[in-house]
């Protein structure tokens, strides 16, 4: 059987049996799966033989890149010892042990204690059932009202996709958690209008303040942001906003809670996106990058305020996953984060290949469908319009965002449409040459979307 009889044969089971994530299924088996076989450092392989260059880390989480045998065998050598074991009734395994000191080591100061889970989906349900216990034993139960924003995304549960701001969720049924609101989010490019990124950003924050007076402060449990806005379109906040954001919090008594899962372990040129924004969250989820994505894990590292209240005051704490703190997960999370001190790769983001990654990017500025280039680290974010001088959208959004995904493939690099925003989140191991070949891609990818849709 040649490659192409094999792929249609795995197509025809995909499309027999296989429902797919976030994807219309119907469109999917008109259009034909495409079956991914292998992958080495940024590139990945398709059952047909064609490479791409991966621009997105798989879903914003292969960090250090495929391939490293180091994760694998790790994974391998814990499974032979102990493949499994629970963390409930007075247990727990070695590498989840371990794996607590090294993330209490790289994570913020404060961030002392973990609870582990397997996806951000379930590290942020675990935030909402903190939060809740938290202000319950503080003797403050009616403080129920989580705070969000528009166009964030939390994951896709149903405490998840409420926490997440975005629309087309919430009209399936995933805006289900009572007392979750939202409000704007920190977009100047779409939604400044005629101000500063500076006095956006303060204004923008300044939402947060006036949703907690019109709620009530006795009423408000906590906010919830990704210090980046991934998912959203990679939405860089201006500078004035955290800072801003903090401030408020602090003002009213609420939790910080500071999604990581696609910000943390490197992506942003410091560990944590907490760090380049200089958050001081008190919930803290993360995922994705914690293993490069090579097994399944998350946690929710719990600043002191909190996990003071619930060790010493909470008694039992009814939640927990089968697989929290898995061994052989842990064991890789363990490797991974091995790796990418021994090798530096945080300073290298930092110093090195996110520069060269936004000075690369920068040259795509002058072509007529890119708005903006806005990067930090190794995630980046641009905008496609239909006016540059105005930041007019286009009319449909989304289809030319769609229509650009699709030229991307064709071009042999992994570019994620988020609406009309193309966004990337490379490897962080990605080198010099392959930055410049993943923009050459990205360019005539731009250029094949520009003649479709008649913008030459």
């Amino acid at each position: 059987m040649n490659n192409f009889d094999k792929t249609a044969y795995w197509q025809d089971i995909d499309q027999a049996h296989h429902i797919h994530p976030f994807t219309d299924t119907a469109d999917l088996n008109n259009r034909g799966t495409r079956v991914i076989t292998s992958a080495k450092g940024v590139f990945i392989e398709d059952s047909n033989g064609k490479r791409y260059l991966d621009g997105m880390a798989g879903l914003w989480c292969v960090n250090i890149g495929y391939g490293r045998k180091e994760l694998a065998e790790a994974a391998y050598k814990q499974m032979l010892e102990l493949p499994y074991y629970n963390n409930f009734f007075q247990c727990a395994n070695t590498p989840a042990i371990e794996l607590s000191k090294v993330l209490a080591e790289i994570t913020p100061e404060g961030l002392n204690h973990v609870f582990y889970a397997n996806s951000g989906s379930e590290a942020n349900d675990t935030v909402v059932r903190m939060v809740h216990q938290y202000w319950n034993l503080k003797g403050k139960p009616e403080r129920t009202h989580i705070i969000s924003r528009k166009n964030a995304y939390h994951g896709s549960t149903v405490a998840g996709a409420s926490l997440g701001g975005m629309s087309g969720m919430h009209a399936q049924g995933g805006s289900l958690l009572r007392d979750v609101v939202h409000i704007d989010q920190p977009y100047w490019y779409g939604e400044g209008g005629d101000h500063t990124p500076e006095e956006f950003g303060l204004l923008t924050a300044r939402k947060l303040e006036e949703k907690i007076e019109e709620l009530g402060a006795d009423r408000v449990g906590a906010f919830i942001g990704e210090p980046i806005q991934g998912a959203g379109g990679v939405i860089i906040p201006p500078s004035t906003y955290w800072p801003e954001i903090q401030r408020i919090c602090k003002k009213y008594d609420i939790l910080l809670i500071a999604d990581e899962v696609i910000c943390g372990f490197g992506r942003t040129g410091n560990w944590f996106g907490s760090e380049t924004f200089d958050i001081k969250p008190d919930l803290m989820p993360m995922a994705k990058g914690m293993s490069s994505g090579y097994l399944p894990i998350s946690a929710v590292m719990v600043g002191e305020r909190v996990a003071d209240v619930l060790i010493n005051q909470c008694g039992e704490f009814t939640h927990g996953f089968t697989y929290s703190g898995h061994p052989a997960a842990a064991a890789v999370a363990l490797e991974n984060i091995r790796i990418m001190r021994d090798e530096k790769m945080v300073e290298r983001v930092r110093d090195d290949i996110g520069p060269y990654f936004r000075k690369q990017l920068d040259t795509l500025k002058d072509h007529p469908l890119a708005g903006a280039v806005e990067t930090v680290g190794l995630i980046a974010g641009m905008p496609l319009v239909d006016d540059k001088k105005t930041r007019k959208a286009f009319d449909k959004p989304g289809t030319v965002g769609t229509i650009c995904r699709d030229a991307c493939v064709a071009n042999g690099v992994i570019s994620r449409a988020c609406g009309d925003r193309m966004v990337l989140s490379p490897p962080l191991c990605i080198t010099h040459d392959e930055v410049d070949e993943l923009v050459k891609r990205l360019r005539a990818a731009l250029d094949d979307t520009a003649k479709k849709i008649g913008k030459t």
